[in-house]
């Protein structure tokens, strides 16, 4: 889980630093948001972590409950 979600907060440093860069060319989109409200940056953020977690928790629980040899036998 350590490795996944190290890649995702990797993932997430770098978007934050992209959308910063490109918030204000899209400033002629954005109704009733600052080019750099920084909610929208917090939440997003928060939200991609959040389904990190759970994208990376149910597989690694499911393989934490199984026998190693029953599973090596099963092959």
């Amino acid at each position: 889980m350590r490795e996944s979600l190290s890649l995702a907060l990797v993932g997430v440093a770098i978007g934050l630093g992209i959308s910063a860069a490109c918030s204000k060319l899209l400033t002629s989109f954005l109704f009733g948001l600052k080019a750099t409200d920084a909610m929208t940056f917090i939440g997003g953020s928060t939200i991609l972590c959040f389904v990190a977690v759970i994208a990376t928790y149910l597989p690694a629980r499911r393989a934490a409950c199984l026998n190693p040899l029953v599973a090596l036998r099963h092959d």
